[in-house]
Protein backbone atom coordinates (compact mmCIF):
# COMPACT_ATOMS: atom_id res chain seq x y z
CA UNK A 1 0.00 0.00 0.00
CA UNK A 2 1.77 3.57 -0.84
CA UNK A 3 1.51 6.39 1.16
CA UNK A 4 -1.18 8.11 -0.98
CA UNK A 5 -3.36 4.86 -0.22
CA UNK A 6 -2.77 4.98 3.45
CA UNK A 7 -4.15 8.87 3.15
CA UNK A 8 -7.22 7.88 1.25
CA UNK A 9 -8.24 5.00 3.62
CA UNK A 10 -7.77 7.62 7.31
CA UNK A 11 -9.19 10.23 4.85
CA UNK A 12 -12.41 7.96 4.76
CA UNK A 13 -12.57 6.47 8.17
CA UNK A 14 -11.12 9.38 10.50
CA UNK A 15 -14.71 10.36 12.29
CA UNK A 16 -15.79 10.30 16.01
CA UNK A 17 -16.29 6.87 16.94
CA UNK A 18 -19.88 8.13 17.37
CA UNK A 19 -20.32 9.31 14.04
CA UNK A 20 -19.29 6.39 13.57
CA UNK A 21 -21.73 4.37 15.11
CA UNK A 22 -24.94 6.21 14.34
CA UNK A 23 -26.74 8.02 11.14
CA UNK A 24 -28.60 11.04 12.07
CA UNK A 25 -32.49 11.96 10.43
CA UNK A 26 -34.56 14.40 10.83
CA UNK A 27 -38.32 14.87 9.94
CA UNK A 28 -40.61 17.86 9.56
CA UNK A 29 -43.67 16.34 9.71
CA UNK A 30 -46.15 18.02 7.10
CA UNK A 31 -49.16 19.66 8.30
CA UNK A 32 -51.75 17.88 6.31
CA UNK A 33 -50.30 14.19 7.67
CA UNK A 34 -52.97 12.54 9.16
CA UNK A 35 -51.94 10.28 12.57
CA UNK A 36 -50.11 7.25 12.21
CA UNK A 37 -47.96 5.33 14.70
CA UNK A 38 -44.25 6.82 14.85
CA UNK A 39 -42.63 3.45 14.11
CA UNK A 40 -44.93 3.42 11.02
CA UNK A 41 -44.26 7.01 9.90
CA UNK A 42 -40.57 6.00 10.42
CA UNK A 43 -40.45 2.94 8.49
CA UNK A 44 -42.28 4.52 5.35
CA UNK A 45 -40.12 7.91 5.21
CA UNK A 46 -36.64 5.59 5.58
CA UNK A 47 -35.42 3.41 2.55
CA UNK A 48 -33.46 -0.12 3.63
CA UNK A 49 -34.66 0.32 7.24
CA UNK A 50 -36.46 -2.65 8.06
CA UNK A 51 -39.93 -1.63 10.72
CA UNK A 52 -38.11 -3.82 13.51
CA UNK A 53 -34.96 -1.62 13.35
CA UNK A 54 -36.89 1.40 14.10
CA UNK A 55 -39.00 -0.25 16.87
CA UNK A 56 -35.32 -1.02 18.30
CA UNK A 57 -34.25 2.51 17.66
CA UNK A 58 -36.99 3.70 20.04
CA UNK A 59 -37.09 1.19 22.47
CA UNK A 60 -33.50 2.23 23.00
CA UNK A 61 -34.64 6.24 23.60
CA UNK A 62 -33.17 6.96 20.18
CA UNK A 63 -35.86 8.87 18.40
CA UNK A 64 -37.62 12.11 19.95
CA UNK A 65 -40.12 14.26 18.51
CA UNK A 66 -40.34 18.02 19.41
CA UNK A 67 -36.93 17.16 21.75
CA UNK A 68 -38.79 14.32 24.01
CA UNK A 69 -38.36 10.52 23.58
CA UNK A 70 -41.24 8.49 22.90
CA UNK A 71 -42.66 4.80 22.39
CA UNK A 72 -43.17 3.31 19.20
CA UNK A 73 -47.20 3.76 19.71
CA UNK A 74 -46.78 7.24 19.60
CA UNK A 75 -49.14 8.91 16.79
CA UNK A 76 -47.52 11.51 14.71
CA UNK A 77 -49.06 14.61 14.57
CA UNK A 78 -49.34 17.60 11.82
CA UNK A 79 -45.95 19.80 12.46
CA UNK A 80 -43.89 17.76 14.66
CA UNK A 81 -39.92 17.51 14.55
CA UNK A 82 -38.70 13.91 14.77
CA UNK A 83 -34.92 13.30 14.96
CA UNK A 84 -33.88 9.34 14.73
CA UNK A 85 -30.40 8.40 15.85
CA UNK A 86 -30.03 4.72 13.97
CA UNK A 87 -27.39 2.03 14.22
CA UNK A 88 -24.63 2.92 10.92
CA UNK A 89 -25.34 0.52 8.06
CA UNK A 90 -23.20 0.75 5.42
CA UNK A 91 -23.82 0.01 1.60
CA UNK A 92 -22.66 0.76 -1.57
CA UNK A 93 -19.74 -1.75 -2.22
CA UNK A 94 -19.74 -5.70 -2.44
CA UNK A 95 -18.64 -7.75 0.29
CA UNK A 96 -16.64 -10.93 -0.88
CA UNK A 97 -16.19 -13.83 1.51
CA UNK A 98 -12.16 -13.98 1.19
CA UNK A 99 -10.63 -16.60 3.56
CA UNK A 100 -8.26 -14.46 5.86
CA UNK A 101 -7.38 -16.14 9.26
CA UNK A 102 -9.21 -14.64 12.46
CA UNK A 103 -8.19 -14.90 16.26
CA UNK A 104 -11.54 -15.31 17.59
CA UNK A 105 -10.91 -14.02 21.18
CA UNK A 106 -15.38 -14.77 21.83
CA UNK A 107 -18.14 -15.63 19.53
CA UNK A 108 -21.65 -16.71 19.95
CA UNK A 109 -25.27 -15.83 18.56
CA UNK A 110 -25.26 -12.37 19.10
CA UNK A 111 -21.52 -11.26 18.74
CA UNK A 112 -18.18 -12.05 18.25
CA UNK A 113 -14.93 -10.25 19.23
CA UNK A 114 -11.81 -10.12 16.74
CA UNK A 115 -8.14 -9.81 17.77
CA UNK A 116 -7.25 -7.84 14.93
CA UNK A 117 -3.70 -7.77 13.38
CA UNK A 118 -1.91 -4.33 12.93
CA UNK A 119 -2.12 -3.74 9.03
CA UNK A 120 -5.43 -5.10 8.44
CA UNK A 121 -8.29 -2.74 7.25
CA UNK A 122 -11.09 -2.76 9.01
CA UNK A 123 -14.00 -2.03 6.24
CA UNK A 124 -13.56 -2.02 2.33
CA UNK A 125 -13.48 1.24 1.38
CA UNK A 126 -11.61 3.71 -1.03
CA UNK A 127 -8.44 1.80 -1.92
CA UNK A 128 -9.33 -0.88 -0.15
CA UNK A 129 -12.10 -3.14 -1.46
CA UNK A 130 -10.77 -6.32 -0.33
CA UNK A 131 -8.41 -7.84 2.25
CA UNK A 132 -10.78 -6.42 5.03
CA UNK A 133 -11.73 -7.45 8.25
CA UNK A 134 -15.25 -7.43 6.99
CA UNK A 135 -13.94 -9.65 4.16
CA UNK A 136 -13.01 -11.79 6.71
CA UNK A 137 -15.78 -11.85 8.46
CA UNK A 138 -17.67 -12.89 5.78
CA UNK A 139 -15.80 -15.95 4.45
CA UNK A 140 -16.21 -16.54 8.70
CA UNK A 141 -20.10 -16.16 8.31
CA UNK A 142 -20.95 -18.04 5.18
CA UNK A 143 -22.52 -15.16 3.35
CA UNK A 144 -22.02 -12.71 0.50
CA UNK A 145 -23.28 -9.25 0.27
CA UNK A 146 -24.10 -7.48 -3.18
CA UNK A 147 -23.55 -3.59 -3.28
CA UNK A 148 -26.57 -1.91 -1.86
CA UNK A 149 -28.22 -4.98 -0.61
CA UNK A 150 -28.09 -5.37 3.45
CA UNK A 151 -27.62 -8.85 5.31
CA UNK A 152 -28.80 -9.14 8.80
CA UNK A 153 -26.17 -11.99 9.26
CA UNK A 154 -23.42 -9.89 8.41
CA UNK A 155 -20.98 -8.31 10.94
CA UNK A 156 -22.62 -5.01 11.87
CA UNK A 157 -19.36 -3.05 12.87
CA UNK A 158 -19.99 -1.26 16.71
CA UNK A 159 -16.76 0.42 16.41
CA UNK A 160 -13.26 0.72 14.93
CA UNK A 161 -9.71 0.65 15.34
CA UNK A 162 -6.75 2.10 13.55
CA UNK A 163 -5.18 0.24 10.71
CA UNK A 164 -2.13 -0.11 12.28
CA UNK A 165 -3.27 -0.14 15.61
CA UNK A 166 -3.29 -4.12 16.19
CA UNK A 167 -5.81 -5.89 19.19
CA UNK A 168 -9.33 -6.44 20.29
CA UNK A 169 -12.72 -5.37 18.09
CA UNK A 170 -16.38 -6.61 18.68
CA UNK A 171 -18.62 -7.39 16.00
CA UNK A 172 -22.49 -7.56 16.39
CA UNK A 173 -24.01 -9.94 14.38
CA UNK A 174 -27.89 -8.62 14.40
CA UNK A 175 -29.51 -5.65 14.71
CA UNK A 176 -30.36 -5.94 18.46
CA UNK A 177 -26.92 -6.56 19.80
CA UNK A 178 -25.28 -3.72 17.34
CA UNK A 179 -27.99 -0.98 19.30
CA UNK A 180 -27.23 -2.53 22.37
CA UNK A 181 -23.40 -2.34 22.09
CA UNK A 182 -23.60 1.44 20.34
CA UNK A 183 -25.46 2.54 23.35
CA UNK A 184 -22.72 1.25 25.51
CA UNK A 185 -20.49 2.88 23.72
CA UNK A 186 -22.34 6.40 23.51
CA UNK A 187 -22.62 6.38 27.05
CA UNK A 188 -19.37 5.57 27.52
CA UNK A 189 -19.81 2.49 29.50
CA UNK A 190 -17.28 0.18 27.60
CA UNK A 191 -14.20 -0.52 29.40
CA UNK A 192 -11.32 -0.12 26.92
CA UNK A 193 -7.79 -0.68 27.98
CA UNK A 194 -4.38 -0.19 25.34
CA UNK A 195 -0.81 -0.37 26.00
CA UNK A 196 1.14 1.73 24.26
CA UNK A 197 5.03 2.86 23.90
CA UNK A 198 5.71 6.56 23.94
CA UNK A 199 8.73 8.66 23.31
CA UNK A 200 10.32 10.20 27.04
CA UNK A 201 10.09 9.57 30.50
CA UNK A 202 6.66 10.82 32.12
CA UNK A 203 7.41 11.09 35.52
CA UNK A 204 3.89 10.50 36.81
CA UNK A 205 2.99 7.18 37.64
CA UNK A 206 -0.50 7.64 36.75
CA UNK A 207 -2.31 10.53 35.22
CA UNK A 208 -5.27 12.12 32.94
CA UNK A 209 -5.65 13.91 29.78
CA UNK A 210 -7.94 15.79 29.12
CA UNK A 211 -8.72 18.47 26.24
CA UNK A 212 -11.19 18.86 23.08
CA UNK A 213 -9.73 16.61 19.67
CA UNK A 214 -10.06 18.06 16.34
CA UNK A 215 -9.32 17.95 13.30
CA UNK A 216 -6.16 20.19 12.57
CA UNK A 217 -6.85 23.19 10.04
CA UNK A 218 -3.49 23.14 9.03
CA UNK A 219 -3.34 19.18 8.18
CA UNK A 220 -6.58 17.33 7.76
CA UNK A 221 -4.59 14.12 7.66
CA UNK A 222 -4.03 14.63 11.32
CA UNK A 223 -6.25 15.52 14.80
CA UNK A 224 -5.00 17.75 17.31
CA UNK A 225 -5.49 19.06 20.85
CA UNK A 226 -7.75 22.58 21.00
CA UNK A 227 -7.29 23.29 25.01
CA UNK A 228 -9.51 26.08 25.41
CA UNK A 229 -12.46 24.21 23.57
CA UNK A 230 -12.93 26.32 20.66
CA UNK A 231 -12.78 23.59 17.92
CA UNK A 232 -13.34 19.63 18.91
CA UNK A 233 -15.20 17.04 20.81
CA UNK A 234 -14.49 16.53 24.39
CA UNK A 235 -11.93 13.69 25.01
CA UNK A 236 -10.49 12.14 28.24
CA UNK A 237 -7.59 9.81 28.73
CA UNK A 238 -6.37 8.29 31.70
CA UNK A 239 -2.83 6.84 31.69
CA UNK A 240 -1.00 4.25 34.05
CA UNK A 241 3.13 3.59 33.63
CA UNK A 242 3.61 0.00 33.52
CA UNK A 243 7.66 -0.03 33.30
CA UNK A 244 10.16 2.63 32.59
CA UNK A 245 13.25 2.26 30.18
CA UNK A 246 14.43 6.07 30.18
CA UNK A 247 14.15 7.28 26.86
CA UNK A 248 10.74 5.82 26.45
CA UNK A 249 7.86 4.45 28.85
CA UNK A 250 5.32 1.77 28.54
CA UNK A 251 2.09 2.97 29.53
CA UNK A 252 -1.24 1.36 30.06
CA UNK A 253 -4.10 4.00 28.16
CA UNK A 254 -7.76 3.58 29.47
CA UNK A 255 -10.52 5.33 27.33
CA UNK A 256 -13.35 7.65 28.47
CA UNK A 257 -14.05 8.98 25.43
CA UNK A 258 -13.62 7.36 21.66
CA UNK A 259 -12.38 10.76 19.48
CA UNK A 260 -10.29 9.39 16.37
CA UNK A 261 -6.70 8.65 17.11
CA UNK A 262 -7.50 9.98 20.54
CA UNK A 263 -4.67 8.10 21.85
CA UNK A 264 -1.88 9.11 19.98
CA UNK A 265 -3.34 12.60 20.09
CA UNK A 266 -3.46 12.68 23.45
CA UNK A 267 0.28 11.71 24.48
CA UNK A 268 1.47 13.77 21.86
CA UNK A 269 -0.04 16.27 23.55
CA UNK A 270 2.06 16.17 26.67
CA UNK A 271 4.97 15.28 24.43
CA UNK A 272 4.82 11.89 24.75
CA UNK A 273 4.28 10.60 20.91
CA UNK A 274 4.10 6.79 20.75
CA UNK A 275 6.68 5.58 19.39
CA UNK A 276 6.99 4.86 15.71
CA UNK A 277 3.86 6.94 14.92
CA UNK A 278 4.77 8.70 11.31
CA UNK A 279 1.62 10.51 11.47
CA UNK A 280 2.49 12.33 15.22
CA UNK A 281 6.55 12.83 14.84
CA UNK A 282 6.97 9.35 16.64
CA UNK A 283 9.01 8.03 14.01
CA UNK A 284 12.10 10.20 14.52
CA UNK A 285 14.12 10.27 17.54
CA UNK A 286 13.17 12.15 20.04
CA UNK A 287 15.21 11.48 23.25
CA UNK A 288 18.28 9.68 23.74
CA UNK A 289 21.86 10.26 22.97
CA UNK A 290 23.27 11.70 19.50
CA UNK A 291 25.68 8.57 19.07
CA UNK A 292 25.57 5.95 15.74
CA UNK A 293 25.27 3.19 18.19
CA UNK A 294 22.37 4.59 19.93
CA UNK A 295 20.92 5.73 16.29
CA UNK A 296 21.47 2.05 14.70
CA UNK A 297 19.68 0.78 17.45
CA UNK A 298 16.80 2.81 17.04
CA UNK A 299 16.48 2.10 13.49
CA UNK A 300 16.26 -1.72 14.55
CA UNK A 301 13.75 -0.65 16.91
CA UNK A 302 11.49 0.78 13.58
CA UNK A 303 12.50 -2.09 11.74
CA UNK A 304 11.28 -4.46 14.79
CA UNK A 305 8.09 -2.38 15.03
CA UNK A 306 7.14 -0.68 11.56
CA UNK A 307 4.31 0.79 13.08
CA UNK A 308 3.07 3.03 16.03
CA UNK A 309 3.21 1.33 19.11
CA UNK A 310 -0.26 0.75 20.29
CA UNK A 311 -2.78 -2.45 20.83
CA UNK A 312 -5.76 -2.65 22.19
CA UNK A 313 -5.54 -5.00 24.92
CA UNK A 314 -8.39 -5.48 27.10
CA UNK A 315 -12.24 -4.53 26.19
CA UNK A 316 -15.39 -5.22 28.82
CA UNK A 317 -18.75 -4.76 27.83
CA UNK A 318 -22.44 -6.08 29.17
CA UNK A 319 -23.96 -9.06 26.40
CA UNK A 320 -26.68 -7.41 25.09
CA UNK A 321 -28.62 -10.68 25.66
CA UNK A 322 -27.90 -11.86 28.66
CA UNK A 323 -26.70 -8.46 30.47
CA UNK A 324 -23.83 -10.69 31.78
CA UNK A 325 -20.48 -8.70 31.98
CA UNK A 326 -18.03 -9.85 29.19
CA UNK A 327 -14.41 -9.41 30.05
CA UNK A 328 -11.34 -9.79 27.39
CA UNK A 329 -7.80 -9.61 27.05
CA UNK A 330 -5.24 -9.86 24.24
CA UNK A 331 -1.73 -10.77 24.46
CA UNK A 332 0.66 -8.30 23.22
CA UNK A 333 1.96 -9.29 19.38
CA UNK A 334 5.03 -10.52 18.84
CA UNK A 335 6.29 -7.63 16.91
CA UNK A 336 5.28 -5.11 20.00
CA UNK A 337 6.61 -7.66 22.48
CA UNK A 338 9.94 -8.36 20.70
CA UNK A 339 10.26 -4.40 20.92
CA UNK A 340 9.56 -3.77 24.91
CA UNK A 341 11.91 -7.08 25.40
CA UNK A 342 14.77 -4.80 23.21
CA UNK A 343 14.17 -1.31 25.24
CA UNK A 344 14.10 -3.77 28.26
CA UNK A 345 17.60 -5.34 27.58
CA UNK A 346 18.97 -2.46 26.64
CA UNK A 347 17.97 0.04 29.78
CA UNK A 348 19.31 -2.42 31.76
CA UNK A 349 23.05 -2.01 30.03
CA UNK A 350 22.44 1.56 30.35
CA UNK A 351 21.88 0.94 33.94
CA UNK A 352 24.77 -1.41 34.53
CA UNK A 353 27.04 0.98 32.53
CA UNK A 354 26.11 4.49 34.97
CA UNK A 355 26.59 2.22 37.80
CA UNK A 356 30.32 1.47 36.47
Amino acid sequence: MTYDDELIEEEATCEDEQQQMFEHFHFDVDKGQGQLRIDKYITDHMEQTSRHRVQLAIEAGYVRVNDKVVKANYKVKPLDVISIMMPYQRHGCEIAPEPIPLEIAYEDDDLLVVNKPAGLVVHPGHGHFSGTLINALAYHLGIRQAADEGDERMGLLVHRIDMNTSGLLVVAKNDEAQLHLAKQFFNHTIDRKYIALVWGNIQEDTGTIEGNIGRDPNDRMKFKVFPDGSAGKHAVTHFRVLERFGYVTLVECKLETGRTHQIRVHMNYIGHPLFNDDRYGGDQILKGTIYTKYKQFIDNCFKILPRHALHAKTLGFIHPRTKEEIRLDSRIPSDMTALIEKWRKYAQVRELEEED
